[in-house]
This record gives structure tokens, sequence and C-alpha cells, in this order.
């Protein structure tokens, strides 16, 4: 499996060791779940995986985003119809991560797509787990597509976090986009604050809407009064 390029960790962390090797034994059980061929080592893949998610150019977008983001859909999981390609979505979703580039979702389901019929994954599944790490682009999953909501609200959970969490993730974000001018940044993070904030509902689980969106709400309007 190649891994196209992705990126580190945030503000300063690095996910110990083990946390790594907790990552690796949840890979290998989702992948064995998924319906990964019957003896082959799927070591490698998690090995590629961590990698790039541990690139040192990444603040945000960090093996313990990954971790948090798996342990909320540990929290939603009853909710989805195929919870084993929801994880492997949350594996891939921002595998390629390059902040100053637009299409990392679309390369991100394109290595699903090459790595997962390398482990014998379904074409069906492997399929349905690409269109979930798209839906994260807009992160707008249909009415009725339960295995897109628990993505996106796993996703989108950092969200709801306590506001000490919550400005620790806003930070993260301000250093991956280091490259941009602060009066352009501040311009660009207000519409992107504005547009979620005029969402009808920025969670779709039941768990989500009702302990995530008012959470998620204050802090996006505290950031957004402080970006002035």
């Amino acid at each position: 499996m190649d891994t196209d390029s992705p990126r580190h960790d945030t503000a300063g962390h690095r996910t110990a060791g083990h946390d790594t090797a907790h990552l690796h034994a949840r890979w290998h059980a989702t992948a064995t779940a998924a319906g990964a061929r019957a003896g082959l080592d799927s070591a490698p893949y998690a090995e590629r995986l961590l990698a790039a998610w541990a690139e040192p150019q990444r603040r945000y977008h960090t093996t313990a985003h990954l971790a948090d983001v798996l342990a909320r859909i540990d929290v939603l999981a009853d909710h989805a119809a195929d919870p084993a390609a929801v994880e492997l979505a949350a594996w891939f979703h921002d595998a390629v991560y390059r902040p100053d580039r637009s299409e990392n979702e679309e390369r991100s389901a394109a290595l699903a797509e090459r790595a997962l019929p390398e482990l014998g994954i379904d074409p069906a599944r492997t399929a349905e787990v690409a269109r979930l790490v798209r839906l994260t682009v807009t992160h707008d999953p249909a009415p009725g597509d339960t295995n897109g909501e628990v993505l996106c609200d796993a996703d989108l959970a950092v969200l709801a976090g306590a506001p000490e969490a919550y400005a620790a993730y806003a930070a993260a974000v301000r250093d991956e986009y280091g490259f941009v001018p602060d009066d352009a940044f501040r311009t660009g993070r207000a519409a992107v604050l504005r547009q979620l904030l005029g969402l009808p509902r920025l969670f779709r689980t039941p768990y989500g809407t009702a302990h995530w969106e008012a959470p998620a709400r204050h802090n996006l309007a505290t950031e957004l009064a402080l970006l002035g």
C-alpha cells in the first residue's frame, strides 16, 4: 500500500507508544471484522497509515485525532448499519492531508480503494468506505445514512469539547495553516464558523444531538467572537 502523502500530532503532542500499540491492535480487530483475508498480515497497512497520520507537518489531523474519532465511533456504533465500514473510513478519512490542498478527501478515498482490496475486503464494503471518506468533505449525510451520520458526528465531536480542549483544537488548526497570513486566516476561519453556525444541525445521531450540539455551538460562537 502506498500512502500518496500525509502529516503529525496535535499542538506539540506525539502519540505515546502504548497508544500506538492500541491503534495497531484496533486496526487488526477492525480489518478482521471487515473481512480481511484470513492469514494475511494486515500490520504493514497499519504501519503505513499511522506513519501518514504522524507526518511532522500535521498539528490537528494527527494520530491523536484518529484515536479520538475511533473512540467517538465506539460511543455511536449502535447507530451505524456497518460499524466496521465506519471504522475503516475513520482510518482513511485524513490519511492524505495537506492543508494547502483541496483534494485530500478524494486522495484519501482513492487510497482506501487501492488498499482494501489488497486486504481482501469485498467490493461493496470497499465502496462504502470510500463513499464515507468522501462524505467528510461536506459532513452532510443524507437522511437515513446511518453510517455517514456516525462518521460525521465522530469527526465533528471535537467542536463540543471543554473550553480548554476546544481552544487547543483551534490553536492546532491555526498552526496547520501557519503559511496563511493572520488577516486572511481570520477572514477564512470566520467564514467557516458562520457556515457551521448557520446549519440547522451540526450532529445527526441522537447521541450527538443530545450531548454535543449545544456545547459545539457555544464553542463556535465564542471563537467567532474572539476573531473579532
